[in-house]
Formats: C-alpha cells, structure tokens, sequence
C-alpha cells in the first residue's frame, strides 16, 4: 500500500478531524491519522483508489488538501481567511455597537436607530456566516455536526429576531444586533486565542524543523583538482558529497567525518548539552551544533532518511494517533452538538412558560448555544500528546504511536537484556585458546564468521582479529539466538557461537564464544563487557517508583547471576533463546504490563510482544522497528524521562477531559437559568480551550522525574 501524506486546511476542532477521518474510512484506506492541531493526515491509500477522488471528497466537506509540493509554495492568502483578520474586522463595528448597551451612561441618540444597527451588524452577520454558517450547514450534511453550529444558529437567531423588530416598526423593543455581532467577534476572538495557543504546543516540533532547511559548504574540485568551497542549500545535497563545517556552524545533514575532529553539541536531537567529541569515522547528525573544531565530512542521508527527518516523521504519525482514553470523548463530541441544540430548545419553551417573556426566553437559549464548547473535548487529548511528544523528541525519546505514550502510566515491571543494553555493547577480548590449529589460521576463521555478524561481541571480535586474509564462504548465515554458521567452497562447516554449540564436546561453560570446524571444538574467546555507569542509578530509581526489575538474557546463568547482584536487580532469566524470550515476555505482560528495553536481533520478537518495547538508537534495525519507544543516544539515561512523560502526559489528559466536562457541565445549566448574557457565554467560550491549551503547556517545563 501506498503511504500519502497531506496538510489539510480548514480544520477548525476535533469535529473537523472526526469527519475526515470517518470519510477516509468509509473510503477503505487503512491506518488513517488526522491532527486537528497542525493539519496533518496520513493514511494508506489501498489499490483502485485514485488520490484525486479522496481530494475531491474532502474538499465537498469543506476543507482544502495541499500535498508537500503545494504547501510549500508561499501563496498568498485571501483576505478574511484567518481568525486575526476575520476579528480585526469584525472589532470596530461591534464596538461601536456595544455602545448602545452603555445607553444609560453615554446619550449617544443616533445610535439607538435600529436602521443603524442593522447596517453596522451586517457586515459583521455576513463575514460570520460566511464562515460559521458555511462549516455548520456542510458538518450537519455530512452528520457530523460541529461547534459552528451553535454559533451559527445563536447568532442568527439574535439576528432574525432584531430584523423582525426593525422590520415591523417595533426596532426599540428588539434591539439585539450587538448581540448578534458580539457572539460572532468573540468566538473569532476565541478561535484566534486557540491557534496561537495550540500553536504553541507544536514549538518542540517546530525548533527541529528549523533545522531541517540550513545553508551548508560544499566542497568540489576544479579542472586542477584544487579544493573549491561554495555555499548551497542542504536540500541539495547528494549521498556522498564532500562538506565542510566550521567551528560554530550546524551540521547541515548527516554525515561521517572523513578529516578532523570537534566537539559535537547534539542537545537539539537528544536532549544533552554535554558535547560530544567527534573524529575520522564517527557520524555526525543534521542538526547539531559543532561547539569546537573544523571537520571535512561525506553525506550519509539525504531527505527523508535522515535521523531528523526520521524523528519529525515518528512524531507527526503518533500525534495523529488516538490513544484509547480519546475513543470516549469522540463518541461524546459526536452527539453533542444535536444535545446542545435540544437542551437549547427546552430553555427556550421551559423559559417562556415560566417568564412569560418570548426576548428573555431567547436570550437564554442563545446563551445556552454560545457557551457550549464541544472542541474542549475533542482537543483535550490532542493538546496533551502534542506536547509530551514534542518535550519527547527534544529529550531524545521518540514514541512511534500515542498509545504507548498513555501505556506507560500502568507499567508494573522492566525487562532487560544484558548485551548493548545494560553493558556499553564495548567488549574487549581477553583470553582465547585454539586446539589442534595453528593461531593464524584460528583467526582467519574466527574474523571471517564474525565480521557478518551484528551482535556487539561479534562486532568486537571481528575488530581485535582484523585480518586481510579472510575465508571465502559458499554460504554463510546468522542463526537467532545460537551464532554464525558458515561452509566454504570444500563443504567444512564452521561455527562461531555460545555454549550450547559447544556442549558436547567440553564441559566449560564459562567462555564466551565456542569455535566449532565440522562438529570438532578448534577453540574458544573470552569477552569483557563494561557495565554502563547508569545502569546502577536507572535500576535504582526504577525500584524507587515501585516497579519490578527484571534482566530477561541468552547469557549464561552465571554471567546474569553477577549482573543481577551489581546492579540490584530483583529478578534473572538466563540462556534464552529469541523464541524463548519471546514467550517469557508473553507470559510477563499477560501477569502485568512490561515494558521490555533491547537493542539485538535477538530482542525484536520480544519487543513486539511486550506491553511497551523500547529499542536503543544504537540498536540494530530491527530491534527499532519493533520497538514502539526508541532511546536516543544517552540510551538508559532517557529510561526515566520517558516514564515520567507518558504518565504526567496521561495525568494532563484527565485534567484537560475532566475540565472539559466539568466546564459544560457547569455552563449549559447557568446559561439555562439566565445567570449570563449571551456575549458574557461567547467569551467563556473562546476562552474555554485556552485554559485546556496552557494547561497542556506546562508540561513542557513541568517536573516529570
């Protein structure tokens, strides 16, 4: 299936998304996400459907799709198409209008004319339904009625009623244009409050994008192949062009240094101000700052493979996801407004029988309509995951979907591999036998298996055992769990893997790595691996929160029996194979959730399987892939950020719901009992969702560990 991408504009509120989302669906795409905060919608377009069909379609239910290419062209836009300049029309001829409520104190004569009125309302009554009325009649169309049905309908109603009035000559006694024109300001005004604001939670994902679009120095060679440095756009940028970053300059792409060395201020991307130092071979990531030194490097990633791209990409897909405590409030958004409107109707007849008074009745359903505010629940949860994810992805925590944002609030238990993820994954060699076989030779074998091998002890073989003479294979292959397996071109076969290998023929079990030539044991390594210096520190602070500790690894009993008592860990699990773990985790997440935290080959299954897999950054692909949480590179250090984000970001959920619900709870009924106007309702009402947003907000300098 094809993946499409699209910003819409006109989304309003939650409603908006609501419909795009059930359109796309009764279409048959699959996989759709629909952020109402930035417009953002992404789903997989299944074969047989023509894109421009499903452009159509949402552009009948009045929104506009622009594709990448589009939206990136600067176009002017008309005038009154935003909120700020819809309000700053609107404001002078409500204010002039709002004078004739201080009749009383100011004499202005004039002004009481309801001719007069009428003409100062109407443009501000044509430029609101213009825009209010339009959304309603199209969400009532497509049975998804929106908040601009209530505005439409309360200001049309003060409208008509003050028409009628001026109409049959009775203007004095049905004087309520300001009304009309105070509603339509104010929710303009709301609706402007609301952007800026929800565009505030979107700052974390907006200072990433910056530095997506920076100048860079590209080096090339003349006719006399001499060194020429000219200044250019990293957006054009090829894999393997030659770069040159100066101390002080962003590192406009990912790269690997081929000359130099610097200090490397990667805060933007991981959250760590400390730099990191950086020589010939190491990468270096688009968006970093070099603090100190100059580096000639190659670009290694262009477009959307880069690491930063990658991370804008993760974040925008999980902000568009609904976790499941958003499901209910949808469900409510989506019969509210028709509730509004009966509960409107009934303080219309329930107040007339008991005034006696058709204005004050009105007046009163007005307000009822005006002060209801159903965006407030369908942006509770939006708000609070744009935020959490965006301090994530400042913080070097990158979540693939929102869910597992919310899950971590009812994790019970951490799982851990050893290898890579405990340890640095840094192993030294510090012993090694060979039986029956020259050393030169051993090294040749044991070099040639390892250097196709992932696994960080491999890895560190292959470096200490560097050979230029290598072992030609017919056909070599990584078996999960056991090690490498290769046969040359004479058919001897030949291992290089753990103890269970090695078990027939020899009862050490303390080594390593076994070498095995055609079933006879040739030899075996001994590693060393460095405890990482947080390991300790994050085992404890976990403990502290009252969570279960567990280290779950295909190592030997007695290497996890040694790793447990250093770090204080309160639970085991050793020589596992990855169908093993796989089932282990099964059986941990059905007693309890867990979250499982790997980085080999080997975890991939078991972190699919957990409640929550975390993968480290310097993980194999595959472990990230299966991984619905990726630590970048301080690693275990993120471990406790991450916790504390996904439970205070649920904790900012509640809060937003229990505010929205409380807030129309309170309102429909004081509106109901006449204890507000209806311009007093359109102002609580605008201001309903800033509260929500700035409530939202504090998680970004909120303490969360």
């Amino acid at each position: 299936m094809e993946k499409v991408s699209w910003k819409v504009d006109g989304m309003t509120c939650a409603n908006c998304a609501l419909t795009i989302n059930k359109y796309l669906d009764k279409q048959g795409m699959q996989h759709i996400r629909v952020n109402p905060i930035d417009g953002d919608v992404s789903f997989e377009l299944i074969q047989g459907v023509d894109k421009n069909t499903l452009k159509k379609g949402i552009d009948e239910l009045g929104y506009h799709v622009t594709d990448e290419a589009s939206s990136n062209k600067k176009t002017r836009k008309p005038f009154l198409s935003t909120n700020v300049q819809r309000l700053i029309f609107c404001l002078p001829f409500t204010l002039v209008l709002m004078l004739h409520m201080l009749e009383s104190v100011i004499h202005i004569h004039w002004l009481m004319n309801p001719w007069i009125q009428l003409t100062l309302c109407m443009p501000v009554f044509l430029i609101g339904m213009r825009f209010f009325g339009r959304s309603a009649i199209i969400s009532i169309r497509n049975k998804m009625p929106n908040m601009n049905v209530l505005v439409a309908l309360g200001a049309l109603a003060a409208f008509s009623y003050s028409l009628i009035g001026t109409l049959i000559g009775q203007g004095e006694q049905y004087l309520f244009y300001e009304t009309a024109a105070t509603i339509i300001t104010l929710v303009f005004f709301g609706n402007y409050l609301e952007d800026a604001s929800m565009q505030s939670t979107q700052r974390a994902l907006k200072s990433l994008m910056k530095s997506q679009k920076v100048m860079a120095n590209m080096i090339a060679f003349d006719e006399n192949h001499q060194e020429v440095i000219f200044p250019i756009e990293n957006t054009q940028l090829k894999v393997g062009d030659l770069i040159l970053i100066r101390s002080g300059e962003q590192v406009p792409i990912d790269a690997k240094i081929l000359w130099g060395d610097a200090h490397v201020n990667e805060s933007l991307l991981t959250g760590e101000s400390i730099p990191v130092h950086k020589k010939a071979k190491d990468n270096i990531i688009g968006g970093s700052i070099l603090e100190s030194g100059s580096v000639k490097a190659q670009v290694t990633a262009t477009g959307d493979d880069t690491i930063l791209s990658g991370i804008l990409q993760l974040v925008k897909e999980a902000q568009g996801e609904k976790p499941p405590i958003q499901h209910l409030a949808d469900k409510i958004s989506s019969i509210f407004v028709p509730i509004v409107v009966g509960i409107a109707v009934v303080t219309f007849i329930g107040n007339y029988i008991y005034l006696q008074s058709f204005t004050d009745a009105l007046l009163r359903s007005i307000a009822v309509l005006v002060i209801a505010c159903p965006c407030a629940m369908g942006l509770a949860t939006p708000a609070a995951i744009a935020v959490g994810l965006g301090r994530a992805a400042r913080n070097g925590i990158l979540f693939r979907n929102a869910t597992s944002l919310e899950n971590f609030r009812n994790i019970r238990q951490v799982v851990f591999d050893k290898t890579g993820t405990l340890t640095t994954g840094s192993f030294k060699l510090s012993n090694f036998k060979q039986i029956d076989i020259d050393e030169q030779a051993f090294k040749t074998i044991v070099f040639s298996l390892e250097k196709y091998s992932t696994h960080p002890i491999a890895v560190s073989i292959a470096a200490a055992f560097k050979e230029k003479q290598e072992i030609k294979w017919k056909s070599i292959e990584e078996v999960k769990g056991i090690g490498m397996k290769g046969i040359d071109k004479d058919g001897n076969e030949y291992w290089a893997g753990s103890y269970k290998i090695a078990s027939s023929f020899t009862n050490e079990s303390n080594h390593n790595v076994y070498i095995l030539k055609n079933n006879q044991l040739i030899g075996w390594l001994d590693m060393e691996d460095e405890i990482r210096p947080e390991s300790k520190e994050i085992i404890a602070h976990l403990k502290r929160l009252g969570l279960k500790t567990i280290l779950l690894s295909g190592d030997r009993k007695e290497k996890c029996k040694m790793m447990q008592e250093k770090l204080g860990l309160d639970e085991f699990i050793a020589e596992q194979s990855p169908e093993e773990k796989l089932i282990k985790i099964a059986a941990l997440s059905k007693e309890s959730p867990t979250a499982m935290v790997g980085d080999g080959i080997n975890d991939a299954p078991a972190l699919a399987k957990a409640t929550i897999g975390i993968s480290l950054s310097e993980a194999s692909q595959l472990a990230i892939q299966s991984a619905q949480v990726v630590l970048m590179n301080s690693g275990l250090k993120k471990l406790p950020t991450a916790l504390g984000l996904g439970k205070h970001t649920y904790i900012t959920i509640k809060q937003n719901l229990f505010w929205a619900f409380f807030y129309n709870i309170i309102a429909l009924p004081v509106a109901a009992f006449g204890l507000l106007t209806p311009t007093l309702g359109a102002l609580v009402m605008g201001l309903s969702d800033v509260v929500l947003a700035i409530n939202s907000v504090r998680l970004f300098v909120k303490k969360v560990v």
